[in-house]
């Protein structure tokens, strides 16, 4: 029973790691229809920033666990919003352009942070509450999982609540349904889109900090590792969807782990064999408009 409630709610909690690195993936799609494979470099330079910040501060101290977390949604929505500024703007409708720009950034990213900070992972360390675990039915959860799990939620209603309930967010839809209708109204929409990027790649960033106290280590690569996975979920859960994008990162993780336990570390490939699936049978994904 304890092995059972420990798998799932491990799964649980890594799902919410792979929707904060898969929700601005998700939202930057579905908004604005550019597969965005840098996404990863935004990811791991918010990690790098927030752990030199934590630091600096006290690496054992909440004050410094939580400036690094806001360091970092600093950090991807700045880096996302350079991006957008200067090489996505300019190949809007053009998405082969849009794929070959951000790959090459996310190899050179790539290969600049491991100049910077070198090629082994940096291990890292936080308060001490995050390396202790919480008793559930006799199950013993380490309480990093509690806190990807509060942080995934209050994105996500972060995101739904400024998509429905905002002007900015309004206009965001409205540009994205008719975008020549809502220019002529006298709406500036590139300054939205450019905020979608911002957004997104706060997400990101905050990902990247938690995904660093999660692999209790930091490197150049960690971005790019966790971006393999954000995209499965994306897919999986239908590109542009953010309940999809949810949904699916609790049904990849969960299983991902299942497999893990039961299945001699198959998790994997479970996990692609799961995508393929939803390729062949729903090429929209679970919770995808079809086209």
């Amino acid at each position: 029973m304890s092995t059972l409630v420990l798998t799932l709610i491990t799964g649980v909690g890594l799902g919410a790691l792979y929707f904060l690195v898969a929700s601005g993936l998700s939202l930057i799609y579905g908004l604005m229809h550019v597969l965005n494979f840098a996404h990863g470099a935004f990811l791991t330079l918010s990690a790098f920033l927030g752990w030199i910040v934590a630091q600096a501060l006290g690496t054992d101290s909440w004050w410094s666990f939580l400036a690094s977390i806001a360091v970092g949604a600093i950090v991807g929505a700045l880096f996302a919003t350079l991006t957008e500024l200067v090489l996505i703007r300019p190949l809007y409708e053009r998405h082969i352009e849009q794929v070959l720009v951000t790959v090459g950034l996310s190899f050179a990213a790539v290969a600049l942070f491991e100049g910077i900070w070198g090629t082994d992972p940096i291990h890292i360390s936080g308060p001490a509450w995050l390396t202790q675990t919480t008793d559930v039915f006799g199950a013993r959860i380490p309480n990093t999982y509690w806190v990807l799990m509060i942080a995934a939620a209050l994105v996500l209603l972060a995101l739904v609540l400024f998509l429905q309930k905002t002007r900015y967010g309004m206009i965001i839809r409205a540009g994205v349904e008719n975008r020549s209708m809502v220019t002529a109204l006298g709406i500036d929409v590139r300054r939205s889109f450019t905020l979608v990027f911002a957004i997104g790649g706060a997400a990101a960033g905050i990902g990247g900090v938690l995904a660093m106290h999660y692999s209790t280590f930091v490197s150049a690569t960690l971005g790019s590792t966790l971006l393999i996975f954000a995209f499965i979920v994306t897919v999986v859960g239908g590109l542009g969807s953010l309940t999809g994008a949810a949904v699916a990162s609790v049904l990849v993780a969960v299983l991902q782990q299942f497999a893990n336990f039961y299945l001699g570390g198959t998790g994997d490939f479970i996990v692609v064999a799961l995508l393929a699936i939803v390729l062949l049978v729903r090429p929209s994904g679970l919770l995808g408009r079809k086209a």
